[in-house]
């Protein structure tokens, strides 16, 4: 009747505009149509109560809650008496939409009154009711004053439960509905896609597999319902292979939940290929994948061999299917884009979103962190700030490591300053942790300690995290001193406690390696992979390859990394024989394997094996990665190939290889084969500048004598807000020296201490000597060398003995030489140079002595070597080598450019 009335009112409603094109009536016929509206409703019996009863019920089903209380209050103001069942429909609605939020027991205390709370409907909705608002006393009072429970109150109950992380209770709870022996409280359906999500969630298979057996005797396990939640709970509890698999095969009718299940199984246990193949079955179905579907598929793609490339089909699908309507489905498109390092396509993703929710904020700062992407992700986290969403821990764990990363102090001390002022986020041990490792990387241990202090639920990681900060730092005392403080209390360590012991050794010596290595295998640890590969690195770190090849014999269970660290020990000691020798044995190599090796002869004299290397890697069926290439570019820039390099980079943008330490290779090979134009122009088209890019453009600069060039990017990268370190402080001094700039050297010098709280090291000291030796300031270097605050290693005095050579400087270099041949007596250099002093001036007797001392420690001096690429042909020229074949044109020409030099001088000096 409600229903008619509104259709009569809709019928009679004035419009004030045309309807249908039609011109409306007069107001003289409005007035009529208003009249005869109000004489049928005068004419309408008035609504009954069984007729507002099933309209409630048909309101709460459809879960239109609004109505059905409003409905409710129209008949207790028309004195109307509603039934149990509609009353029961009420109290459900009431809860649903929060209106008895804090007084649940107004809506007991009126069902008593009215009569109602015997009758098992009401009953039941008020067990839920109390259960939603956390009082699972009243729940279990009304549960207990049932005169006949049945499978439903045993559900709702147990519901409650569940939801108030009651899981112990929740369990022991089905237990007794199992023993109960009622045949109106058999579990049902519903009750075992109840239990069985906490029995996953517990991760206990074993009460899973009891639970799974007592549904076949009451032959539920093949009804949809029973069965999606029997392939979930195997799945969650790491059982796909068998079990999830052969209760999916069971099931009578699938829908796209045991699709979904099975699929999400899969991807959780690592069996990425088993789940592409189960949503290929899917699509071959009448099902069609839902925004679930695509959820638990697209993280995979990811790991997937060419898995950028099934994104983008992924990313089709979704488009075609009209699936863009869901955030979590561009949540998780954007997650994949992030992880295959396409940032591009993630921006263009993130900028169209109208209403993105925090999960999208978060994935999109952490896929900028992991692209290293990093001045762009601490940009985003402002915006979100702005944006007047609150952060979660989620957030601030990936915000906080890069402002460790960057040394940003401050920073970092605002976000712990956010997290102090929200207790909630207080209570986050991960977050806490995270909070300690900022402070340990950037050498604060004392507020390291106090917030490690502050944690009121420490676990193993708040210990490990603080153990690791004292290793950092090499405060190793403290490192013990913690570690015992640990023991004490009794807790266990466990495998990244030992990484972290063995970490500290390594300061020690190998008798404290040999140490750890007993405690490890008297804890067991020694069986996990990566505690066997850090002791062999500790080993090979503190220079035993003996020990380190006497435990790699002994290891059980040797996988890829193994012989990775084995083969990084060999090379880092020089010994290259034994490297090779374990790399030609390992069955299984990765792309580490091929870099390490490829590295190692891009650095030796074997660049020609690099490349050999580099296209076996290629044709083994693996593709080069971003340290691949990173490893060959060496072997580009020594060849000075301009050509090899821009290979290189044309197929890092064809892969999508995008790494800001990739990009700085790049940008310094091409400097060092003298392509500066290409450098710039890479550094220009960069899209995320980093302290890494402004390094290598200031030092390509430098290498080829364009100071101002290389002091103007210094510039535009402090007003970018990069803070500079001491690697470009020293191409920035170097390119001075080249330039003649002594006093924006010295500018620069003083900078690094006043401005940008740099320690100088050797490097900067010997680039302030070669800036005075250059202009002539001799004296002045040597007597800024002797009142260093350490003293100066071979490269410093070399650089001034060096610039001796250039001006003639015959006792000031006999100083530097004696110091050089006492502190490094075997570097011929050293002596060819000072030969070459004392002859140009003439002091013969001074270059015998020196011939001399080189013949008397078996010195020779080794043939000096040069080449060139033209046409893409290297061009090799060796002292006193005459077998190149077009040597007469090459040499003739060299004549006659040297007479033309010689006649340029003469009249030049006439």
């Amino acid at each position: 009747m409600l229903q008619g009335q509104k259709v009569v009112l809709s019928l009679y409603r004035p419009s004030t505009t045309s309807f249908c094109g039609r011109a409306l009536p007069s107001c003289h016929s409005l007035q009529s149509c208003r009249r005869d509206a109000l004489h049928l409703l005068d004419e309408m019996p008035p609504p009954d109560f069984r007729t507002c009863n099933e309209r409630i019920r048909y309101c709460t089903s459809n879960h239109d809650h609004q109505a059905s209380l409003a409905l409710f209050r129209w008949m207790l103001g028309a004195r109307l008496r509603p039934d149990s069942f509609a009353l029961a429909a009420v109290i459900k609605s009431a809860t649903a939409s929060l209106l008895v939020t804090g007084q649940p027991e107004a809506v007991h205390g009126f069902a008593l009154k009215a009569g109602y709370a015997a009758f098992a409907a009401v009953q039941k909705t008020i067990i839920d009711m109390y259960a939603r608002f956390g009082a699972l006393g009243d729940s279990c009072r009304v549960f207990g004053e049932m005169d006949k429970r049945d499978s439903v109150a045993w559900n709702v109950l147990l519901t409650g439960y569940i939801r108030a992380g009651l899981h112990k209770d929740a369990m022991s709870l089905f237990c007794s509905m199992h023993a109960c022996g009622v045949e109106e409280v058999k579990p049902t359906a519903i009750t075992f896609a109840v239990i069985l999500p906490l029995i996953s969630k517990l991760n206990l298979l074993k009460n899973g597999q009891n639970v799974h057996g007592y549904a076949i005797k009451l032959g539920l396990e093949a009804g949809t319902l029973v069965g999606n939640a029997l392939v979930s709970m195997y799945a969650k509890c790491d059982s796909v292979v068998d079990d999830a698999h052969k209760v999916f095969s069971l099931i009578s009718s699938k829908d796209v939940v045991s699709w979904n299940s099975l699929i999400a199984g899969c991807s959780q246990c690592g069996l990425f290929a088993e789940a592409f193949k189960l949503f290929s079955q899917m699509v071959s179905t009448d099902l069609l994948p839902n925004e679930t579907t695509i959820v638990s598929i697209l993280p995979i793609c990811a790991f997937m061999e060419d898995g950028w490339h099934s994104g983008k089909e992924f990313h089709c699908y979704i488009l075609r299917h009209g699936l863009d309507m869901d955030l979590s489905v561009w949540n998780a498109l954007l997650m994949h884009y992030s992880k295959v390092g396409h940032m591009e396509r993630a921006e263009c993703i993130f900028s169209r979103l109208d209403m993105p929710d925090l999960v999208t904020w978060n994935s999109m700062i952490a896929g900028y962190a992991t692209n290293g992407w990093i001045s762009k992700a601490l940009d985003l986290f402002q915006l979100l700030l702005f944006s007047g969403i609150k952060p979660d821990s989620v957030t601030l764990v990936s915000v906080l490591p890069l402002c460790a990363q960057h040394h940003d102090l401050n920073g970092g001390k605002k976000i712990h300053g956010y997290v102090f002022r929200h207790n909630l986020l207080c209570q986050e041990t991960s977050l806490e942790n995270t909070i300690v490792d900022l402070y340990g990387k950037c050498g604060k241990l004392e507020d390291a300690l106090q917030t490690f202090k502050s944690i009121k639920k420490k676990d193993i990681v708040s210990w490990n995290t603080m153990l690791s900060a004292y290793v950092d730092n090499e405060r190793v005392e403290k490192f013990v001193n913690l570690l015992n403080q640990m023991n004490h209390q009794g807790i266990q360590p466990d495998c990244i406690t030992i990484l972290t012991v063995l970490r500290a050794t390594i300061l020690y010596g190998i008798r404290k390696v040999r140490e750890a290595h007993a405690y490890s295998f008297r804890c067991g640890f020694v069986s996990h992979t990566n505690v066997g590969n850090a002791i062999l690195d500790a080993y090979a770190k503190c220079g035993s390859t003996e020990d380190a090849q006497r435990t790699f014999s002994n290891l059980t269970g040797k996988n890829v990394i193994t012989g990775n660290t084995m083969i990084s020990g060999y090379l880092k000691n020089g010994c290259l024989d034994s490297a090779k020798m374990v790399f030609r044995q390992m069955f299984e190599k990765d792309n580490t394997t091929w870099n390490l090796m490829v590295k190692v002869y891009a650095h030796s004299d074997r660049r020609d094996l690099a490349f050999v290397l580099f296209h076996h890697l290629q044709s083994e069926g693996m593709r080069p990665d971003s340290l691949s290439i990173m490893s060959i570019l060496p072997a580009c820039a020594c060849l000075a190939s301009p050509h090899l390099v821009r290979q290189c980079h044309g197929y890092v943008i064809r892969n999508y290889l995008y790494d800001t330490h990739l990009e700085g290779a790049l940008l310094d090979s091409y400097a060092k084969c003298g392509s500066i134009i290409d450098a710039y122009k890479l550094f220009q088209t960069s899209p995320s500048r980093d302290l890494v890019t402004f390094t290598a453009m200031v030092g390509g600069y430098a290498m080829h004598g364009l100071a101002d060039e290389a002091i103007r990017v210094f510039s535009d990268m402090l007003e970018a807000n990069v803070k500079p370190d001491h690697v470009i402080m020293t191409a920035l001094l170097s390119a001075c020296g080249h330039a003649g700039l002594t006093d924006e050297g010295w500018r620069l010098f003083k900078s690094m201490i006043q401005l940008h709280d740099i320690r100088p090291t050797m490097e900067h000291y010997a680039c302030m000597v070669d800036l005075l030796a250059r202009r002539g300031r001799l004296r002045e270097a040597y007597e800024f060398i002797l009142n260093l605050p350490c003293e100066a290693n071979a490269n410093v005095w070399g650089t001034l003995l060096g610039a001796c050579k250039i001006h003639k400087e015959v006792e000031i270099g006999r100083l530097v030489a004696d110091k050089l041949f006492h502190i490094e007596a075997e570097n011929i250099g050293n002596y060819v140079v000072m030969s070459n002093i004392y002859a140009a001036d003439g002091r013969w007797e001074g270059v015998e002595q020196v011939r001399r001392l080189m013949k008397e420690k078996d010195l020779k001096k080794p043939a000096g070597c040069s080449w060139l690429e033209v046409g893409l042909k290297r061009h090799v020229f060796v002292a006193g080598d005459l077998s190149h074949p077009q040597r007469t044109i090459i040499y003739g020409t060299l004549i006659t450019l040297d007479k033309l030099m010689k006649e340029s001088l003469k009249s030049t000096s006439i």
